[in-house]
């Protein structure tokens, strides 16, 4: 299976500070100083696959001690990765209710005070999932317990409820920032006024501290981060602890925004560049047959976006104003893209979603080594 490039782009991106990878974050941590430029770098090879039989995968979350769970949006369930490539329940999400594009969306994992140093106990903490209730979207935590091969989920706990649901635009990608917050992409539900209205969670990017409270120092006294956002579904950070977001447009334009505090994005009286004023464009678009961009990972400053309808894995270094798409219409729609170990990415196809032509095995975790 050869490896497809190409170069659609309508804008380049703008240039990024690279430092240093930075140490382990603290809430109250300042970005780093620039001291060294991380390589760039691009797939190496052909994917193989580590995994088959996922039931539409949404999140895949990598552990600290290397062991890795993968949402499936329809089921409810947490699978464990095993280390022959099987899968096992590791357990459900209690009050999920899927409904078109809602479902068991984003993890994110939380360890439990020093126990991610504790060579006997490297899981011990949290996990957070986003999921689709019968009213609303949600986030909750639950303890995880056991050890790799044998992972399990304790009782869920609040940690936000009331965002607005939809059976589309829902988001739902989660994540901890260097500064120690959770962030939660959230989409407008369907309706696009949300996403300008200061006093909706819809069509946002939202901060909080990980039992759900807005920190001080959050731009509009809420968990309000940016706003002006149509269906943001991938959440990055790179080593200057820049946070990227990838965003589905509506018929004309997808999005990679670079995030600030406060900023507005646009949606809906902007879709794509050339909004002007008050509104941020995007640092990169897309046509929208050529991404629906899901998940996002960043590798030494390298940023891949995960492509649903354009069925590709893309690549952006902003270094260099680089932009390409990697196995085009290789393995159908992508929906989740992360760090592996090792220099390898991991990535997850979504063809059992409903809106894609699944083969026999779908769907499929892949492994891709990359270097420059």
């Amino acid at each position: 299976m050869a490896t497809v490039l190409c170069a659609c782009t309508a804008s380049a991106p703008r240039p990024s500070a690279s430092t240093s990878t930075p140490a382990r974050p603290t809430p109250a941590a300042t970005a780093p100083a620039a001291d060294a430029t991380p390589v760039p770098v691009r797939p190496l090879g052909e994917p193989v696959v580590i995994a088959e039989g996922l039931d539409a995968p949404w999140s895949i979350l990598r552990l600290p001690s290397g062991a890795t769970l993968i949402s499936e949006r329809d089921t409810a369930l947490l699978r464990e990765l095993l280390p022959d490539g099987g899968l096992r329940d590791a357990g459900t999400v209690a009050g999920v209710e899927p409904v078109g594009e809602g479902g068991l969306l984003g993890l994110a994992f939380l360890a439990a005070g020093d126990g991610a140093a504790d060579p006997a106990a490297p899981d011990a903490g949290w996990v957070y999932a986003y999921f689709t209730a019968a009213s609303d979207n949600r986030i909750v935590r639950m303890p995880l317990t056991g050890t790799a091969g044998g992972l399990g989920l304790g009782e869920p706990e609040s940690v936000l409820s009331g965002i607005p649901s939809a059976s589309n635009h829902n988001g739902g990608r989660i994540g901890f920032g260097p500064d120690g917050l959770l962030y939660a992409t959230v989409g407008d539900a369907g309706e696009s006024g949300n996403a300008q209205d200061l006093g909706s969670l819809g069509g946002k990017i939202l901060r909080m501290t990980p039992t759900g409270q807005a920190p001080a120092d959050n731009p509009f006294g809420s968990l309000v981060y940016s706003y002006g956002h149509r269906n943001p579904q991938g959440l990055a950070w790179d080593s200057s602890w820049q946070l990227w977001a990838s965003e589905f447009g509506q018929n004309t334009w997808d999005e990679l925004n670079l995030i600030t505090a406060g900023g507005n994005y646009g949606w809906p009286e902007a879709e794509g560049a050339g909004g002007g004023g008050a509104f941020i464009d995007p640092v990169q678009q897309w046509s929208t047959d050529e991404a629906s961009p899901s998940g996002l990972a960043v590798v030494n400053d390298t940023l891949f976006l995960a492509a649903l309808r354009g069925e590709r894995l893309w690549r952006v270094d902003p270094s260099t104003g680089t932009v390409d798409g990697w196995f085009v219409n290789s393995f159908g729609r992508l929906r989740d893209v992360v760090s592996g170990p090792d220099g390898t990415l991991w990535f997850v196809s979504n063809n059992t979603d409903g809106r894609g032509a699944p083969s026999p095995g779908d769907d499929r975790l892949y492994q891709v080594q990359v270097g420059p």
